[in-house]
């Protein structure tokens, strides 16, 4: 079953190579390998292209903002949970994953100083790794020398894993439900005059199911975060002491997969503006997916790592202390720093639909700062 986009793909590398790839493939190629393409491939992918994607506005030539541009009282917040993490484990080393345009970076490593001996980022594209380095040199220059940078997993990591919106661009695989079989919904090409560049959505059989069975409305589509559960698992794998905080918007499984949510979660954005055509301007905006927090719970236990914690990011953040932060900005009338924080807080901006997990290496279990109240884990 084939349904053209409203929006055919204009004319590009990227296109082109991807049209090349599913003709050899058939016709057909699935939406998780259209997703990684779209993100990742070298040079051309968003993500690996590496341009001004983080800032505040869209004059800027950004298509988003995330919480360490948003405020360094996020960063402030955070190194205080990534600290006790250190302390419990015993480590001094900090990795970072997808750490953007380094503002985070530069935030913990102000706010700990001495205290970490390397900060080791991984990251795959080259002009991001270059805007890390400037962003660190500018704002803690003194720190700069414990930066480094690696493009894969070692065989193992003794120390703290940080990482920010980074579950939500793995590539996820579609299923569509259409009253009577689950199809897996993928991409292929179109048959108009543009077909070498319009991409389609392109349906088939699969064995694949969702992790709950019932309730689901014909044309009802939903992601499965095949990736994202499977770095998970690698993860696990590494980390032999130390632990590792994921903060990222998404739900439990009870709410992804919840009946009313027929059209899944999946996003793009570009100039600050949210749409839901994947498969138009590839390679030139987001994709991507809110997080289903309790496969990542179970991905991390089945690999023998214990949950800290899961909470919401505003909870998280209150935990590690930025109330004080906020009264030391108010008692400073410091409006433009208060207006800032109060979106990493607030239940209509990140501080609800963002949540926080927790995970660690089984031989370091700890009481976990950031889930002192508020700790949802039984709701995954």
């Amino acid at each position: 079953m084939m349904q053209t986009t409203s929006n055919p793909s204009v004319a590009s590398p990227l296109a082109a190579s991807l049209a090349d790839e599913i003709r050899t493939q058939g016709g057909w190629i699935s939406f998780e390998r259209y997703m990684e393409r779209a993100l990742y491939t070298p040079g051309l992918g968003y993500y690996a292209r590496g341009d001004r994607q983080f800032g505040a506005l869209p004059a800027s030539g950004s298509d988003f903002i995330t919480a360490p541009e948003l405020s360094p009282l996020f960063g402030r917040a955070v190194a205080r949970q990534l600290e006790q993490a250190l302390a419990a484990t015993g480590t001094q080393a900090l990795w970072e994953f997808g750490a953007g345009s380094g503002a985070l970076a530069a935030q913990v490593l102000e706010a700990l100083g001495e205290q970490i001996t390397s900060y080791t980022i991984v990251d795959l594209s080259s002009t991001l790794r270059e805007r890390q380095r400037q962003t660190v040199l500018e704002r803690v220059p003194q720190h700069a020398a414990k930066l480094r940078w690696v493009t894969q997993l070692p065989e193992r990591i003794d120390g703290v894993v940080v990482a920010n919106e980074l579950l939500d661009a793995m590539p996820v695989v579609l299923l569509h439900w259409d009253g009577a079989q689950w199809l897996e919904r993928g991409v292929g090409l179109g048959t108009g005059q543009d077909a070498a560049q319009a991409f389609v959505w392109a349906d088939r059989p699969t064995a694949l199911r969702p992790p709950v069975e019932s309730g689901f409305v014909p044309g009802t589509v939903i992601e499965l975060p095949r990736q994202a559960s499977a770095f998970i698992t690698t993860l696990a794998g590494v980390v032999q002491r130390g632990a590792a905080f994921f903060l990222d918007y998404g739900f439990p499984e009870r709410e992804f997969y919840h009946p009313q949510r027929v059209g899944g979660t999946l996003m793009c954005h570009r100039a600050h503006q949210a749409d839901t055509d994947p498969l138009d301007a590839v390679g030139e905006k987001d994709i991507t997916v809110h997080v289903d927090f309790t496969a990542i719970a179970l991905a991390g236990q089945d690999a023998g790592m214990e949950v800290l914690g899961y909470t919401s990011q505003a909870r998280f953040l209150f935990n590690c202390g930025l109330l004080e932060d906020l009264q030391l900005a108010s008692d400073q009338r410091n409006v433009p720093a208060l207006a800032a924080a109060q979106k990493l807080i607030t239940e209509h901006e990140m501080g609800e639909l963002f949540k926080v997990i927790g995970l660690a290496a089984a031989a370091t279990p700890f009481e976990a700062r950031g889930f002192t109240a508020g700790d949802r884990s039984h709701t995954l």
